[in-house]
Formats: structure tokens, C-alpha cells, sequence
């Protein structure tokens, strides 16, 4: 494409944005906006998260926020705070403690979390905490990586005749005694979609498996979504543990088991 198009490109999306007449609100000094900033690429960014972005002047983030996301909040303080299973992290207390500082210090503060902050983001601790302490706060939606990265490697997240209902669901407890009923799962028949479960995902198949799922249901793991770095990766829910073990699939990674994952085959050829 020559640099002709390229500009009337830009021009038009200019356009179609001045005529959204989008006003974004003010973040203002001593309040904090709980952020989200979707699964990875930049482009699947709100245009409020865009904005709180470009007015703060402290950005604490986490692990899975692209630098080219975190790179928009120009000239404000960063503060990493991610969490990675089984690395050194930020305790959450002390990430609360951190919106509470920087808010009492005037700043214009935005907490900004992967896919969405009250879905698995631990964005409802966080606002409970500042509402505790009077501290002014918004949540920011973001695109939670349980629906978007289905779309993204082909899978309707619903499609008539298959599920009415979606199970979005943690893993990081499989195992554990604070582990959820994967047998009440299965007995649903719907799909579940995991989070955080990549490390457990042979607790977890097996669960569901024990629960009465057909070893021949469709199960996918899909790692890094809507990145460049996005794998996906095909079986049944009796081999999708070896699958994935064997093509090397690490976290960050959703698993997603039921018949809506048999639906990518048919769709392969969107874009």
C-alpha cells in the first residue's frame, strides 16, 4: 500500500471518530480508574481506556499488558505489578495499599489489568479497598480474554443448537481444597472456558472426565490471544493435557472444553 492510502486510511479513521464525538470524562487528581486492557493487541483497547491512558500520571499495570498499551501513558510514573503463577509478585494487599498512596498524593491513577478488571482481575478487591479508604474510583471496562480470544482463533463463544450458557471458570485451585465442583460443571453440558488453569490442566481434564464429560469432547488451548505470539492448539478432553504438553503451550493460556471448539474447523476460513 503506498503512502497516499495510507494517509487517507488514517484520515477516515480520523473521521469516523470525530464523528463518535467521543468525550471522554476527566480522570481528576486523587482518583483512580480501574482499567481494562483486553487480551493483548492494542486495538482491541476502549476508547475510555485509550483516554485514561493519556491523562494519568501513575500507571501501576500488570504482567499481561502489552508495552505498546503501557508505552500510551506517556510521561506518568509506572509501577509494575503483575502476577505470574509460581514467579515472585506483588502481594495484593500491597497493591492495594499502592492505589490508596498514590491517590492521597493527588495522582491521577490508572490500575490497568489485562482482559477485564472484575472478571478474574481481582478488580473487585482492589475497588473495595479504595472504597474503604474514601478513595474516588471508575471501572474501566476491558474485553475479558474468556470471550475475545474464542473469537479471535475462530470459536463462537455461543452458537445455537450446541450451548445456552458459557462457564467462565478459574483453575489455579485445581487440586486444592478451595478447588471448585468440576463434576457440577460437567453435569451442565455447557462449555467452560478456564482461566489461570494451564499448570492444572491434566487435574482439570480428568475432573471433568470423573464428572461424566465424553472423553471425545472438543477441547482447545489457546495461549497469547490476539498477539503475535497467539497458538492454538486442538484435541479432545482425553488428550488435550498430552497435546498441549507436547506443542509446549505455556501460560498465559485459556482452555476451552465443549462442543463450540469443534465449530473452529468450520470457520477457518475467517480472518
Amino acid at each position: 500500500m503506498n503512502g497516499s492510502a495510507n494517509r487517507n486510511r488514517l484520515t477516515t479513521v480520523e473521521q469516523a471518530l470525530a464523528r463518535l464525538n467521543f468525550k471522554p470524562r476527566e480522570l481528576e487528581p486523587g482518583h483512580v480508574w480501574l482499567a481494562g486492557a483486553g487480551p493483548g493487541d492494542p486495538g482491541c483497547l476502549t476508547l475510555e481506556v485509550l483516554a485514561a491512558l493519556g491523562q494519568c500520571d501513575a500507571l501501576v499495570y500488570d504482567a499481561l499488558v502489552s508495552p505498546d498499551v503501557v508505552a500510551v501513558a506517556e510521561g506518568a510514573e509506572l509501577f509494575y505489578a503483575g502476577k505470574r503463577g509460581g514467579q515472585p509478585s506483588m502481594k495484593q494487599d500491597d497493591i492495594n495499599a499502592l492505589l490508596v498512596r498514590l491517590a492521597r498524593e493527588g495522582r491521577r491513577v490508572v490500575r490497568l489489568k489485562g482482559g477485564d478488571p472484575y472478571i478474574f482481575g481481582r478488580g473487585g478487591e482492589e475497588a473495595l479497598a479504595l472504597a474503604r479508604e474514601g478513595i474516588p474510583f471508575r471501572v474501566l471496562s476491558g474485553l475479558t480474554s474468556g470471550l475475545s480470544a474464542l473469537a479471535a482463533t475462530g470459536i463462537p463463544a455461543t452458537m445455537r443448537g450446541i450451548n445456552k450458557a458459557v462457564i467462565l471458570a478459574t483453575g489455579h485451585a485445581a487440586g486444592t481444597d478451595d478447588d471448585i465442583d468440576w463434576a457440577a460443571v460437567a453435569r451442565t453440558g455447557q462449555p467452560v472456558v478456564v482461566y489461570m488453569g494451564m499448570a492444572n490442566l491434566p487435574l482439570i481434564a480428568a475432573a471433568l472426565l470423573k464428572g461424566g464429560l465424553a472423553p471425545s469432547t472438543p477441547a482447545a488451548v489457546i495461549v497469547a490471544a490476539t498477539t503475535p505470539q497467539e497458538r492454538t492448539v486442538v484435541a479432545t478432553l482425553a488428550t488435550i493435557a498430552d497435546e498441549a504438553a507436547a506443542a509446549g503451550l505455556a501460560s498465559p493460556a485459556l482452555i476451552v472444553v465443549g462442543g463450540i471448539v469443534a465449530m473452529r474447523a468450520a470457520l477457518a476460513g475467517g480472518t
